[in-house]
């Protein structure tokens, strides 16, 4: 049965990925908050277990099939195609979040859309931007330049040497949340239910980050204070699973190129928690970097003129 999509994001849409994106610029500092008493890929895998039992259970209440079989013939191959770039998406993230601040490495996490934008059109024509919306993200580009500047040569590398380091990490992490996007648009596990998409991507990661951890030599320890006991539910419940639920049923049902410039919002709310929590710099560049993104939402997301 094919899924009715819309063409435009309506106020649930954009209701959701308000409430998305809030969180997302949070989560990324509540990580960096954690990375102190919890090893990076550790943290990351101890997550994604949590996410992988919660998105099974869901799949059971709900009635989703976890066969295989019961779905159309490839999606199992593309299913673990976009849960391998996924742990490599947050791999990125964890590792990178060493070097740079949260607020930072977000910025260059969702240059995400940029890779949609350029590459899903050549799968989905109807994905395809057009006029204005190509000026918006040219902006955004921009401004992801003006930031990634600021990492080598401003005030940001006084205070972090190695701050590049962390921002090419995330701009990784931003290529391969683009090639996951465009695997689930463009391979048969489009058809596959939302919640069965997500138990790829976080049950794949539950098992490639634990050789990751491994091969880092990190420490293993579940003798964890109280704050990071809440700070690894909180991101496998709300996370890893809600969130990205929501993420996987907006999908569904939404252009992604509109969805996925959307984001561009999660940087802002990345930049407030930052400094509110962790004291974390606010540069001119950085800044000037976010209005820009901004401005790129906007255009992006403009309804065509009418004929």
């Amino acid at each position: 049965m094919r899924t009715l999509r819309n063409t435009h994001l309506d106020s649930l849409a954009v209701a959701l990925l308000l409430a998305c994106c809030m969180f997302w610029g949070f989560q990324q500092v509540l990580v960096k908050a954690t990375v102190a008493e919890v090893a990076p890929a550790f943290q990351a895998f101890v997550r994604f277990v949590l996410a992988t039992v919660a998105v099974v259970a869901w799949c059971v209440w709900s009635g989703v099939p976890l066969r295989s079989t019961a779905e159309p013939p490839g999606a199992l191959r593309a299913g673990l195609l976009a849960g391998a770039l996924f742990a490599g998406e947050f791999a990125c993230i964890y590792l990178g979040l060493q070097y740079t601040t949260a607020s930072r490495l977000t910025v260059f996490l969702y240059t995400s859309p940029f890779w949609v934008a350029l590459l899903l059109p050549r799968f989905i024509p109807g994905e395809r931007l057009q006029g204005w919306q190509w000026v918006g993200l040219a902006a955004a580009f921009v401004g992801v330049g003006l930031a990634l500047g600021d990492g080598f040569v401003g005030p940001a590398n006084v205070a972090l040497p190695r701050a590049w380091l962390g921002d090419l990490m995330g701009l990784a992490g931003g290529v391969m949340w683009a090639l996951t996007t465009v695997t689930i648009r463009s391979t048969p596990l489009s058809h596959v239910a939302p919640a069965k998409q997500l138990l790829y991507q976080v049950g794949v990661s539950a098992a490639m980050l634990p050789l990751l951890s491994l091969a880092l030599g990190e420490t293993w320890s579940l003798q964890l204070s109280m704050f990071a006991w809440g700070s690894l539910l909180v991101q496998a419940l709300v996370g890893a699973f809600v969130s990205y639920l929501a993420w996987m049923w907006m999908l569904a049902h939404y252009p992604a190129t509109k969805i996925s410039v959307f984001v561009f919002l999660t940087p802002v709310f990345a930049l407030m928690t930052g400094a509110w929590w962790l004291g974390e710099p606010v540069t001119p560049g950085l800044v000037g970097a976010l209005v820009l993104v901004a401005a790129g939402i906007v255009l992006v997301n403009r309804r065509p003129l009418a004929p």
